[in-house]
């Protein structure tokens, strides 16, 4: 199951990325049901769970076909199906393909409906953050969003021990993160006592909000989908120097560090601590880490902040039968995590009704403290973007590795991030 979505070609880690006058296979005949027409990018295994499920969806006038699609290939499908304009009904798709899409004409807008809402299935039960960052400036949504993404601080609970700390929990500080990272560096074959990617890489300015909005200051930027702004405030400048210092220290593994294969050094009892995602703890429970482990909410300043992020379905406009199309939408976001999740608990669903099996199936393989943060995450009073879904957002991704990854490598000062946010702004202003 494939839930974290990275870019237009979705690059995923772990559950779960025309024309409108174009026609679709998807119809059917006027004597016969209408097909409707799915495709995921899930596991083999997930798919047979969303077979079993789809099996149960009921309606003599509708045929639901699930498309098969390698998992590792799914963005180069995606993209030959839209150039040819054969998208299916319904296709798994991150928030950055939903904003592009939408934007271009090519989506079904589904917004009055869902804000119509008959019956439970309506806006007003959705996570309100993913539904928020569903629309476009135009208040139009392609798509609706079916899993969350929540993100905190995997930790190494017998290294806390070791070290005589308390183990991480909700209302913790970002200077005992940095405290804690320093006394475990260097300790039980670890080198660094964070490895936080999050906050050291492309994405790393995003996650930086988190520091500055919990201390009360302004944002990375003010919106991910449709900006005007990106700033660096005194609070933003403070956390920066804060996380700079860290690397300095060597509590925080620096800008560069070779991430990829954290997870298993993690498990290995040799990163006591990380930045990470909720769908780790479905292959935490196959993989059995050799060390207790434990996941806490990202620290604060003052008041609690969090990332948001979420996946979703989508639909082309060319489907042939809306209303349709709709059913199975409703079904796959109302019963099928409900199949599904248990067996594979990797994310709690974006429609709020249906996130019960998901905290079950926790709760039974006894991750207590991923079902506490998760739900501390959906609770959070601020929540902060994880990345632009703009078209130029890989301009961005130039800039900060021009501009705030040196800062954080202290080969440019903390004065520099002015610079660094000047330029995003050109590129606000020009649209790219």
């Amino acid at each position: 199951m494939k839930t974290r979505i990275i870019g237009t070609t979705l690059a995923c880690a772990g559950l779960l990325v025309a024309t409108a006058c174009s026609g679709s296979d998807s119809g059917g005949s006027s004597d016969g049901p209408v097909t409707v027409t799915v495709m995921t990018w899930e596991s083999a295994e997930t798919n047979a769970a969303i077979d079993k499920a789809l099996a149960g969806f009921q309606d003599p006038n509708v045929k639901v076909q699930r498309i098969d699609t390698p998992s590792g290939g799914y963005g180069d499908k995606l993209a030959s199906l839209t150039q040819a304009k054969k998208l299916p009904d319904l296709f798994w798709c991150g928030n950055d393909t939903e904003q592009q899409y939408t934007s271009q004409g090519l989506l079904v807008d589904w917004s009055k409906r869902i804000g119509d809402g008959s019956g439970d299935f309506k806006a007003d039960n959705f996570v309100g953050s993913a539904m928020e960052n569903w629309k476009t400036a135009d208040g139009l949504m392609g798509g609706l969003p079916s899993l969350m993404n929540t993100y905190g601080v995997w930790y190494n609970a017998d290294a806390f021990k070791a070290a005589g700390l308390p183990e991480p929990k909700a209302g913790w500080t970002w200077d005992e993160m940095y405290a804690a990272a320093g006394k475990l560096a260097n300790k039980g074959g670890a080198k660094y006592g964070l490895v936080a990617d999050q906050l050291t890489s492309a994405d790393g300015p995003f996650t930086m909000s988190m520091y500055s909005v919990s201390a009360g200051g302004a944002p990375f930027t003010d919106n991910v989908n449709h900006p005007t702004k990106a700033e660096a405030d005194a609070k933003y400048q403070e956390g920066v120097t804060k996380l700079v210092d860290a690397i300095k220290s060597g509590a925080v593994a620096p800008a560069g560090y070779d991430a990829s294969n954290v997870q298993a050094l993690f498990s290995a009892g040799k990163v006591p601590m990380m930045f990470g995602g909720q769908w780790l703890a479905a292959g935490f429970q196959t993989d059995k880490p050799k060390v207790k482990y434990g996941f806490a909410p990202f620290p604060q300043v003052d008041t609690p902040t969090t990332l948001y992020d979420s996946v979703g379905i989508c639909t082309p406009q060319y489907t042939a039968n809306e209303d349709a199309t709709y059913k199975v939408l409703e079904y796959l976001n109302t019963k099928v995590w409900d199949a599904v999740l248990p067996a594979s608990p990797v994310a709690p669903p974006a429609y709020t009704p249906a996130q019960e099996s998901y905290f079950a199936a926790l709760t039974k393989a006894g991750q207590s403290t991923v079902v506490d943060t998760v739900k501390a995450d959906l609770a959070a009073e601020k929540t902060v973007g994880v990345r632009f879904t703009t078209q130029w957002a890989a301009q961005v991704a130039d800039l900060t590795t021009a501009h705030y990854l040196p800062v954080l490598q202290g080969k440019k000062p903390v004065t520099e991030l002015q610079t660094y946010v000047d330029k995003i702004n050109g590129l606000i202003k020009s649209g790219g």
